[in-house]
């Protein structure tokens, strides 16, 4: 498997050397890691072309404004796969300054920090203050809530906005909604809104045109791409019947740190790059997560978002700039590829105690032991995940690379548990009298 992951890698890094854009593998699924594409949607018809090196130079003129998106910074994180997000989010700041024509300001889909810690959050927010767009728009990503369910990050992030941090507003005819998908997760789901929110956002769009252009943002895609993953939104759906009576409407998302895109109607469904670091595509790896590339590679595998809005026509253009202007287009391989994600493991009553967590799997996925033995939990993943009861029986921190949680099991009967920034990864405990 780590074979299949490297030929992976390496196709990849050799896609950046070829020019044109794979045509039916966009059609299929429009998956592309790493490149930088120009995206016009008139009546819901896309029209592409390669974002060659300067041509960022013609971003925005004819337009009547700019913005720039970013997402998943993941400022904290330093494992091999980018040992310097920091210096990687300021060469996207960098890049956004360098626009001719200044954007009006900028989004950042989630995942600011790595583990919601406060001096996470000081140094993006250093970084951003060097950022020409002055205003800059938020929704977390499921890595700003990890230590008290959000409240740091609303408290930062957060002033004037409803519930978990929903809130829209407009600018220049255009309505922009700020949504969050990443609280309230429940065990093997994807990513959620909630009635609350839902509502919300119902009442939010009545009595707007139907003319009048729609931009939704969220971190967790608001379309499912990999459910093996938890890539979508389980009540997106609902959400999206809202916004069908709507001309013009484009749905900005994060958290698989590639490109993807889809046309649905007159829905245009967009992921960003992260300016951390790379995953793979769907279904061609064991599992999600940084995927290592070598350092002089790195800056063409991420980036930022352009878009450009012009009102004649309702249209939205889309520039996808990796933050290596000078490389070519890399085109996906359309998430064709149906593969399960790696089998978490069968059920043990051996007196192992101790549980691993790997390539996003609870290693063995389900263990018998006897009342009162002690569990232990070890993160081997580059990613901090969670070890949470379904039952609130018990509950982690998020646990860092080689942390542990440690629970002693007294009472008999079955104890299931999950991640809760990642649901799709969950176990069982079966304790025996």
């Amino acid at each position: 498997m780590a074979d299949k992951k490297q030929d992976f890698i390496d196709q990849r890094l050799q896609d950046l050397n070829n020019d044109g854009v794979d045509r039916r593998g966009f059609l299929k699924c429009m998956a592309w890691a790493g490149t930088g594409l120009v995206w016009t949607m008139s009546g819901g018809i896309p029209v592409s072309r390669a974002f060659a090196q300067g041509a960022g130079h013609t971003a925005g003129k004819g337009a009547d404004f700019t913005f720039v998106q970013i997402s998943d910074s993941h400022i904290g994180f330093n494992k091999p796969a980018n040992p310097d997000v920091t210096a990687t989010l300021q060469t996207a700041i960098n890049k956004i300054n360098a626009i001719p024509h200044k954007p009006d300001f900028l989004i950042h889909t989630g995942d600011l920090s790595q583990l919601s810690k406060p001096s996470e959050f000081d140094t993006l927010d250093q970084v951003l203050k060097g950022a020409s767009p002055k205003q800059t728009y938020f929704v977390p990503g499921e890595h700003d809530m990890l230590t008290d369910n959000g409240e740091q990050y609303l408290q930062r992030y957060g002033k004037g906005t409803k519930g978990a941090g929903w809130y829209s507003f407009d600018h220049k005819g255009v309505h922009f909604v700020g949504l969050v998908n990443v609280v309230n997760l429940k065990a093997g789901g994807l990513g959620s809104l909630g009635h609350e929110q839902l509502e919300w956002l119902e009442d939010d769009l009545k009595g707007r045109s139907a003319s009048t252009p729609i931009v939704l943002f969220a971190h967790i895609p608001l379309w499912t791409i990999y459910p093996d993953w938890g890539w979508g939104t389980d009540d997106s759906e609902q959400a999206l019947s809202y916004v069908k009576r709507f001309g013009s409407v484009t749905v900005l998302n994060g958290h698989i740190h590639q490109v993807m895109q889809k046309i649905e109607g007159k829905v245009s469904f967009h992921t960003a790059m992260s300016t951390a670091f790379p995953q793979p595509a769907p279904g061609s790896a064991p599992s999600a997560g940084p995927m290592k590339v070598p350092a002089d590679q790195l800056q063409r595998v991420l980036g930022i978002t352009d878009v450009n809005y012009l009102v004649r026509g309702g249209s939205l253009a889309i520039i996808d700039s990796p933050l290596d202007s000078s490389s070519s287009p890399m085109s996906g391989n359309g998430g064709g590829t149906d593969m399960a994600a790696l089998a978490s493991g069968g059920a043990s009553t051996d007196s192992a105690t101790e549980v691993k967590i790997d390539n996003f799997a609870f290693t063995p996925g389900a263990i018998t032991i006897k009342r009162g033995t002690q569990v232990t939990w070890i993160n081997h993943d580059d990613i901090p995940h969670t070890v949470d009861s379904t039952q609130g029986r018990f509950k982690s921190a998020a646990l860092d690379t080689d942390q542990k949680f440690e629970f002693r099991f007294t009472e008999p009967g079955e104890y299931p548990y999950y991640c809760r920034m990642h649901p799709k990864m969950t176990g069982s405990i079966i304790v025996q009298s």
